[in-house]
């Protein structure tokens, strides 16, 4: 009997609702000031609970990352305004991440530097890939770009010590080195030509936070009262992406090895059921996904994860196998949480694509930005899988 053919996923259009949905439901200008941007860490909320609510400054650097991913798709097509995902009306997604950034500082006490070198390394990423953009969009970024990178990377280097052996601070209370500052570092080193610096901080990781018998990377390390190195073994989906980001951006025979033994322990130690098969696809598609954990700075993981699982599925130097598995568990997540997004007034994604939107955000339940960047990142890293090799 033959199969009927499937039409492929829309992912870039899919990505675009998901876009909007955010923009439209969390962004706002802080205090109503002009050229900024900065998003409510609940939805509904009132203007003033950008000041009110905690700060999560790492949050709003991966909404610039997933804004970064909207421009690209913008500039793929043509960068017009008839290419904006929120309509020609609208401003870029380069501009509109230029004005997250500025409302960063501002609502940041007027500074980039804050009390985690983790949350700094993640806006020094998705600033790398801004400039980027508007590079390639013959918009050059102001100086500002480059004085955050000039700023931040002096951090990074008061943080990334021998305490420990190596490694960079996770606070400055430079108490405890972890994953969570030291793979992003690592990477943001890559992304800079101090390839010297990012390898010695893999190395690091390999030798002290590697896991052999998982074949992924745990937490973290400290010094105990006895001068002893004590690891915290907790393992975190999003920990291993970055270090993949690392190894793919240093190269070379040992760390691309290591990125395929990564990838094939995230399929077998970090995938779940998925709740349903998504409809329309192809009758063999994989019924396991990408685990999530839950709200707060957990409803970023997966997302993570997925942005350089998607890195390695268009990288010709991975064996064909750890591609393919790597561009699978993003396509499976996202169809996941497609499928089970609520759909009343623009899609709301499920803080677990293991479970439909209708059982974790029902209708009036508060609904939480860090859950809906994740499903937005899940469906971008989909939409780059299918449109194959990009910038990073």
């Amino acid at each position: 009997m033959t199969m009927p053919d499937v039409e492929p996923a829309d992912w870039p259009g899919r990505a675009n609702q998901a876009a909007r949905s955010v923009t439209q439901r969390f962004g706002r200008r802080l205090l109503f000031l002009p050229g900024t941007h900065l998003a409510a860490v609940r939805w509904p909320s009132k203007v003033l609970d950008s000041l009110l609510h905690p700060w999560h400054y790492w949050w709003q650097a991966h909404y610039v990352d997933c804004l970064v991913d909207a421009g690209r798709r913008e500039l793929g097509n043509g960068a017009t305004p008839a290419a904006r995902f929120n309509g020609p009306g609208s401003p870029s997604a380069g501009k509109l991440a230029s004005r997250l950034v500025t409302g960063i500082r501002l609502r940041n006490a007027f500074t980039f530097v804050n009390s985690y070198y983790d949350d700094m390394a993640w806006l020094a990423l998705a600033t790398l890939r801004l400039e980027a953009l508007a590079r390639e969009t013959r918009k050059p970024g102001r100086r500002r770009n480059a004085r955050i990178h000039k700023t931040l990377t002096l951090q990074f280097d008061s943080a990334s010590t021998d305490h420990l052996g190596g490694g960079t601070f996770w606070s400055t209370k430079r108490d405890f080195k972890n994953t969570p500052a030291t793979a992003p570092v690592a990477l943001y080193y890559a992304r800079t030509g101090q390839q010297a610096k990012a390898q010695r901080l893999v190395d690091w990781l390999n030798t002290v936070l590697f896991d052999q018998a998982q074949g992924l990377y745990v937490d973290g390390a400290r010094l105990n009262a006895a001068g002893e190195i004590t690891v915290e073994n907790t393992i975190y989906t999003y920990n291993q992406g970055p270090v993949l980001g690392a190894l793919l951006e240093l190269g070379g025979e040992a760390n691309l090895a290591r990125a395929a033994t990564l990838i094939r322990a995230v399929d077998k130690h970090l995938t779940v059921p998925a709740h349903a098969v998504v409809p329309g696809s192809p009758p063999d598609s994989r019924t396991s996904i990408l685990r999530c954990d839950g709200t707060g700075d957990g409803g970023l993981f997966t997302g993570i994860l997925c942005r350089y699982l998607a890195l390695a599925a268009a990288d010709a130097r991975l064996p064909e196998g750890a591609r393919t598995t790597a561009g699978e568990l993003v396509t499976a997540t996202a169809g996941a949480f497609w499928a089970g997004r609520r759909t009343q007034g623009g899609p709301v994604f499920s803080i677990h694509a293991a479970q439909p939107a209708d059982a974790t955000y029902p209708p009036g339940a508060g609904v939480e930005l860090s859950t809906q960047l994740q499903a937005w990142m899940v469906l971008e890293a989909a939409a780059s899988v299918q449109q194959g090799p990009s910038t990073n």
